[in-house]
């Protein structure tokens, strides 16, 4: 995969360049090849690096000018397989709203801990609340919409479903994604005592793994 003109490249403020990607797919392509220069010393110092869904922010720039023209003639490859380990997310799947879930996908519902589970997702990208992560890698027939009226509180720990994502809340917040689970113990999740708070961040591979007594 190649720079295409669908990719956007733009100065934002002083010392950022954000670029703006077609799709899930290009924008996990190119966090992967910002990463890679990084770690071999071709990428001039960033300060952060924040993907998003369509975008990717390379903030504390020096000379961003510079950087952006780099950019917009970097050939970047197709996001290899991902390797390494793998976050479990142990879940009971006993959320309020399975049985809409199982009708979206038009299975029994018992058969959505199945489907789901059956899936390595990874962490798209991180917002909304600390140690939030959007999951990608449910295939397009599992996608389902957010709810009409979305709840004034969802629990910590809950698992859920929004569009093409799959999420874990790290604490109680308003909501309107599809509860189909829970993270028994969600507190690793966002854990101030650790150098890194987030246990998802952006390109951490997660599996869901059924608990005992999941019907």
């Amino acid at each position: 995969m190649t720079q295409s003109r669908s990719v956007q490249v733009r100065l934002a403020g002083r010392h950022a360049v954000l670029v703006e990607l077609p799709d899930a797919e290009h924008t996990a392509a190119f966090h992967a090849e910002v990463l890679r220069r990084r770690a071999a010393g071709t990428l001039p110092p960033v300060v952060e690096i924040v993907p998003g869904a369509r975008t990717v922010l390379l903030d504390g720039v020096a000379h961003p000018e510079e950087l952006a023209r780099r950019i917009s003639h970097w050939d970047v490859p197709t996001r290899a397989a991902d390797g390494g380990g793998v976050v479990e997310i142990p879940v009971r799947y006993d959320g309020p709203d399975l049985a809409q879930v199982a009708a979206l996908w038009g299975v029994a519902v018992h058969e959505v801990a199945a489907r789901h589970s059956a899936h390595t997702f990874r962490v798209a990208f991180c917002g909304f609340a600390p140690g939030f992560g959007y999951l990608t890698g449910l295939p397009a027939e599992l996608h389902v919409p957010r709810r009409d009226t979305p709840r004034t509180r969802v629990p910590a720990g809950a698992v859920a479903l929004a569009g093409p994502y799959s999420a874990v809340y790290p604490r109680a917040t308003p909501g309107g994604w599809q509860l189909i689970g829970t993270m028994p113990d969600p507190t690793a999740l966002w854990d101030l005592g650790r150098d890194q708070p987030a246990l998802l961040t952006p390109g951490t591979r997660v599996r869901f793994v059924a608990e005992d007594g999941t019907p």
